[in-house]
């Protein structure tokens, strides 16, 4: 079954069943009135038992009557409401059923959880359109509504409304947002007033949406809200709403979208454990390892997403007439067959009882979080693990292919598997000194890093990779401390601005730095591929060559970054103290 999406940006008016309408042509962007058209509309809403789409702004509909009889499903969007609509299609077993092109995008919303009518809405219509120059630039509903809510105490109710819709190219312009201003003031005046609902099916709903349940993942927390635990669990909470908010666009391909949700996965990651002994227990690990799956296979596709865009760059930069056809074609092409395989495994995982039931733990794990106290019994191990250790040995081993677009945050973690915790038995419990603690051995983590990956760089007795992983682990270092910095600097009276934006340029510097290396790195499976067709390699070699000047060129930032982080956690500690 076909959809189709379109952008949709209205405005309604609740208005007395006396009002007169006003001449519409006072609009400046109107010249005419149009075809007038009367309909009778009858729309079914449905939603989870809990309300998570309506409760999400989110409004999925069958509606008969009118020139679009079908399936509409409305989401926030950008410069209004983004409205899919699918056929209505035929009924199975006497039922009309909701069509999987529009489940799926609101699949992480929605989970396992059926959607049923939650109320009926009934309108009849007078629509005019307005036009200039012979073309229509919006509709004007006249709307006489009954409604009925099929949620417990729910009523029967009426009213009349006034709406205008932007239409043909205005959605989205300078011009449509004028119209709609222009319009809102003409109405008003002729005595109607801005509705205090922005859709039909609130008002039909009323009071009796506060019978329905909450969906857990709108369940407020049982934290004193002026504990370290209150602030984990909030910027938590953010990350697994960014998380949730990504997947439809994911799913639709949006620009930057894979790359948005990999960040706010490996974010929920990062914070679980960086602030392990602030909420604590075996789900913790469960969920991480969740997360983990999740990003590598985000970053399967966000890396050919990188590489295809900058072998694009390359190509287009290279004017010596040294790559033959079957060499730019490869590049042209190969990597983003490469993206596109790789999408098709993220949706796939996206569709998976696997990641649903990742999204149902992070939601019980916010509304009833297992957050550490000072009368619990800790066994949990209070030191830094070795740092001397090989790549392998902390973890980066697990996922063959680094990541070029953001840090991979591994789980360091003491020997025999057992977690740090900064918060330990004997500590202040208070908000500042637990965040300041966080803070502290986040720096001091980077720090380890930064000299590590300093003094290896001219070590003969490294390959290149291997040198070139320490500043990747610098990178992730910096990701964390950035992390940790947010939230203190959201929880507490801690000025964190100037070591957040240090870290956040250093991730910057080192970020075109693995991107020039996985771009190598796919290059040399290229010219591998190449060769054993017999085709001619040198082209390859000549890029990867270019790549390996490029990733240098961004390492002449680091000194300088490295000394703006060393010196904004300077000041942060001098105010800490």
């Amino acid at each position: 079954m076909s959809t189709q999406s379109f952008l949709e940006v209205e405005a309604k008016f609740a208005v007395a069943e006396s009002t007169l309408t006003p001449e519409l042509t006072r609009l400046e962007e109107v010249d005419s009135i149009g075809e007038v058209n009367n309909h009778s509309l009858s729309a079914i809403y449905y939603d989870t038992e809990d309300l998570r789409l309506t409760r999400n702004k989110i409004t999925l509909r069958r509606r008969t009557g009118g020139n679009d009889d079908g399936w509409h499903l409305k989401v926030p969007g950008d410069g209004g409401r983004k409205e899919i609509h699918a056929e209505l299609g035929e009924p199975v077993d006497g039922m009309y059923r909701v069509p999987d092109e529009l489940l799926g995008h609101v699949r992480s919303i929605i989970r396992h959880n059926d959607v049923e009518p939650i109320a009926q809405v009934d309108n009849k219509r007078t629509e005019s359109t307005l036009m200039r120059g012979g073309s229509p630039v919006a509709e004007f509903c006249d709307d006489h509504v009954t409604a009925w809510s099929l949620l417990p105490g729910g009523t029967e109710t009426s009213w009349r409304e006034w709406e205008v819709e932007l239409a043909g190219d205005m959605p989205g312009t300078e011009e449509g947002t004028l119209l709609i201003r222009h319009a809102t003031s003409l109405l008003i005046g002729a005595g109607a007033r801005v509705a205090s609902s922005s859709s039909k099916l609130q008002s039909a709903l009323g009071s009796s949406i506060n019978n329905a349940p909450l969906p857990p993942s709108m369940v407020t927390p049982d934290v004193d809200e002026d504990s370290p635990a209150a602030a984990v669990v909030a910027a938590l909470q953010a990350n697994r709403d960014k998380l949730v908010a990504y997947d439809p666009k994911v799913r639709a391909d949006e620009w930057d979208s894979v790359h948005q949700m990999r960040v706010a996965t490996r974010e929920l990651r990062s914070h679980l454990q960086t602030f392990h002994g602030i909420v604590t227990g075996p789900e913790i690990e469960r969920i991480e390892s969740e997360l983990k799956m999740l990003a590598g296979i985000l970053g399967t596709a966000r890396d050919a997403e990188v590489v295809e865009e900058r072998w694009q760059k390359l190509l287009a930069d290279e004017d010596s007439d040294t790559l033959d056809e079957a060499t730019r074609q490869h590049l042209a092409h190969d990597m983003g067959e490469a993206y596109r395989k790789a999408h098709r495994r993220v949706v796939s995982a996206l569709d998976s009882d696997r990641y649903l039931e990742l999204l149902e733990s992070l939601d019980r794990l916010l509304a009833d979080p297992p957050v550490a106290n000072e009368d619990d019994e800790q066994d949990e191990q209070d030191e830094e693990r070795p740092q001397n250790q090989d790549s392998a040995a902390d973890g980066t081993a697990a996922e063959p292919e680094q990541s070029s677009s953001d840090e991979d945050p591994k789980a360091e973690e003491p020997k025999g598997g057992e977690k740090k915790s900064v918060a330990a038995k004997d500590e202040p419990q208070d908000m500042e000194t637990v965040m300041v603690a966080h803070l502290e051995k986040a720096y001091k983590k980077l720090r380890k890093r930064h000299e590590k990956a300093v003094s290896n760089w001219d070590n003969d007795e490294l390959s290149l990779h291997e040198r070139e992983d320490y500043f990747h682990d610098m990178r992730k270092a910096a990701k964390k401390l950035r992390y940790a910095a947010e939230a203190a600097g959201s929880a507490t009276s801690l000025k964190t601005k100037r070591l957040y934006k240090a870290c956040k340029k250093m991730q910057s510097v080192l970020g075109d730095f693995q991107d020039s290396v996985t771009s190598r790195d796919k290059l040399l499976k290229v010219a591998a591929t190449a060769r054993r067709r017999g085709e001619d390699t040198f082209g390859y070699g000549l890029l990867y060559q270019r790549e390996r000047a490029i990733g240098l060129a961004a390492l002449d930032d680091y000194s300088e970054a490295a000394k703006d982080i060393k010196s904004a956690f300077k000041a942060l500690k001098k105010k800490m103290k």
